[in-house]
C-alpha cells in the first residue's frame, strides 16, 4: 500500500542525510565550523539556519502545500512576521473578531510604526471589499474565528484580495494541514500557532507561516533571521517529532468533538453551540469540522460553578493538546481586547471554548453533564460575574 502524500512528508525524516535513526539527530549548536573563508558554507550561525529547523520548515511547507516556510518562536512571532513585511502608512484589513493576541499586537505595537488597521465582519465579502483604501496592502483572515467560530469564504476573500492588488493571509492554527488547504483556496500565505495542534502536547511554544510568494519568502526570512525570532533547533527537533502523530491525534480529536458537540446541543443549560462542522460554507472549503467548539451557559453567573465542578479538562489557555482543554476567551485568549469590544463581539462570561483531546468521549460527556447539573442546580451556588472576576 503506498503512502500519502501527507505520510510520506511527515515520516520523510532524512532530508537527504547519511544516517541511520528513526528520528533525525539533534543539531543543538549554536556555531557551525566553516572550512573556506568568504562563506559559501551551509550553515553557520543558527539564527540564520539549522539542520534541524530546515527540516521541520520542509515538511510545514509540503504540508500546506507551500514552497516555503518558516518556524517562528511563537505563533504570534509568525503573525507579528507577516504583518511586519508591510510598512508605514500601509492598511490591513483584519477580522472584528480577530484571536484576542492579534488584536493587542495590532493595536498597541505595530500602530506605533504607522501600521493602519480595519476590522470589519469577513464573513460578509462585501465589508472587506468596502474597507478596501489606496494604500490597503493585506487582508487577513481566521477561519474558524477564534472563539465564535465565524466562517470566512477563503475563495471570495481571496478573489477580492487579488482584484485589487492585495495579498490574503489566512491563520489555518484550528483545521491544520490536514482539514484545510488555504493556498490550494487562494490565500498567499498561511500562519499556525504550532504551539496547538501540530506539536499537540502541550509542551513547546512555535509558530509557522508558509507561502508559495518568493517575494514574500524573502521577506519573511529577513525578519525571523534579521529579528531573532526563529524557533530553536531543540523545539524544531521536538516539532518535527510530534508531527509524526498528528493525522491519528487529530482525527480522533474530531471524532470525539463531533460526540461532546452532539451532547451539549441536547442540553437545556446551553444558549448556543458553535461548531463549524454545521456550517456549509466551513464543509465546502474544509475536510470536516475540526475539532475544537464553543458554547455559551444559558445562565452567564453559572461559569464559575460550572468549572468548579469538573474534574477532566484541563482549564487554561491554549488548545490544540492531547488533553481536552476549556478556555474562557473573556478572561484567557481575548482577556487584552477592552470589555466594551468584547461585548460587542458577544463574548461574554459564559462563553467557552472546548479543545477536544483523545480521552474517551464517553467520560468526558459524563463529566460536562455533571458539571452541568452541579452548576445548575444547585440554587445556593452564585457564580462570579465577568465584574467580579479578576482578568489577567
Amino acid at each position: 500500500m503506498s503512502l500519502s502524500k501527507d505520510t510520506e512528508v511527515i515520516f520523510d525524516s532524512h532530508r537527504g542525510h547519511d544516517y541511520d535513526s528513526a528520528n533525525p539527530p539533534l543539531y543543538d549548536s549554536s556555531t557551525f565550523h566553516q572550512k573556506v573563508l568568504g562563506g559559501g558554507a551551509e550553515y553557520d550561525y543558527a539564527r540564520s539556519g539549522n539542520p534541524n529547523r530546515e527540516l521541520l520548515e520542509e515538511k510545514l511547507a509540503k504540508l500546506e502545500g507551500g514552497s516555503y516556510a518558516f518556524a517562528y518562536a511563537s505563533g504570534i512571532a509568525a503573525i507579528s512576521a507577516v504583518l511586519l513585511t508591510l510598512k508605514a502608512d500601509d492598511h490591513v484589513i483584519l477580522p472584528d473578531d480577530v484571536y484576542g493576541g492579534t488584536f493587542r499586537l495590532t493595536e498597541q505595537i505595530l500602530t506605533r510604526f504607522n501600521i493602519r488597521f480595519t476590522t470589519v465582519d469577513t464573513t460578509d465579502i462585501s465589508q472587506i471589499e468596502q474597507a478596501i483604501e489606496d494604500n490597503t496592502k493585506l487582508v487577513y483572515i481566521e477561519t474558524p474565528s477564534n472563539p465564535l467560530f465565524k466562517i470566512t469564504d477563503v475563495r471570495a476573500a481571496a478573489k477580492v484580495a487579488h482584484d485589487h492588488d492585495l495579498l490574503l493571509a489566512v491563520d489555518n492554527t484550528f483545521m491544520t494541514p490536514l482539514g484545510q488547504s488555504p493556498l490550494e483556496l487562494g490565500a498567499d500565505v498561511v500562519v499556525h500557532s504550532a504551539t496547538k495542534f501540530l506539536g499537540g502536547h502541550s509542551d513547546i511554544i512555535a509558530g509557522a507561516a508558509i507561502t508559495n510568494d518568493k517575494t514574500l519568502a524573502d521577506a519573511l526570512y529577513l525578519l525571523q533571521n534579521g529579528t531573532g525570532t526563529a524557533l530553536s533547533a531543540q523545539d524544531s527537533w521536538t516539532l518535527a517529532k510530534h508531527l509524526k502523530t498528528l493525522p491519528v491525534r487529530f482525527k480522533q480529536s474530531v471524532d470525539n468533538a463531533q460526540k461532546l458537540e452532539a451532547f451539549l446541543q441536547q442540553r437545556d443549560e446551553i444558549a448556543e453551540v458553535y461548531y463549524p462542522g454545521n456550517n456549509k460554507l466551513h464543509l465546502s472549503q474544509s475536510q470536516h469540522g475540526g475539532a475544537v467548539l464553543g458554547f455559551r451557559l444559558k445562565d452567564e453567573t453559572k461559569a464559575q460553578a460550572f468549572v468548579d465542578a469538573l474534574s477532566l479538562p484541563l482549564v487554561s489557555v491554549s488548545l490544540g493538546g492531547v488533553e481536552t482543554i476549556l478556555s474562557h476567551p473573556a478572561t484567557m485568549s481575548h482577556a487584552a481586547v477592552p470589555k466594551e469590544v468584547r461585548d460587542e463581539r458577544n463574548i461574554t462570561f459564559g462563553l467557552f471554548r472546548l479543545s477536544v483531546g483523545l480521552e474517551d468521549p464517553d467520560e468526558l460527556i459524563a463529566d460536562l453533564n455533571y458539571a452541568l447539573k452541579e452548576a445548575f442546580n444547585d440554587s445556593t451556588t452564585i457564580g462570579q460575574t465577568e465584574e467580579q472576576h479578576t482578568s489577567r
